[in-house]
């Protein structure tokens, strides 16, 4: 089976807060990065449904960092895949 993503994916672990009207604020740590989106271990956080949109950032040293939005687009049992809304990596 031929993996037919469009983006390399990057493991990398990175804090993320992450936040929607339906579980509040969460910081989650990233699986794997790519241009495309993100994959974020829930390890029994509270995450809306797939289809659902949210607002991260990534959490740092810096405080302004940018907001992004990014849709759920698949659930595992250990975390969640995401695909980012905005900024459009495509028309950047």
């Amino acid at each position: 089976m031929s993996d037919k993503r469009r983006y390399i994916r990057t493991p990398v672990s990175i804090k993320v807060r992450v936040w929607h009207d339906a579980i509040g604020s969460v910081v989650l740590t990233t699986r794997d990065v790519s241009d495309g989106g993100v994959f974020l271990i829930t390890e029994g956080a509270p995450i809306p449904p797939v289809g659902t949109v949210v607002e991260g950032q990534v959490q740092g040293p810096v405080e302004d960092l940018p907001i992004v939005k990014m849709e759920i687009v698949r659930a595992e049992p250990t975390g969640v895949g995401l695909r980012f809304v905005s900024p459009d990596p495509e028309t950047e």
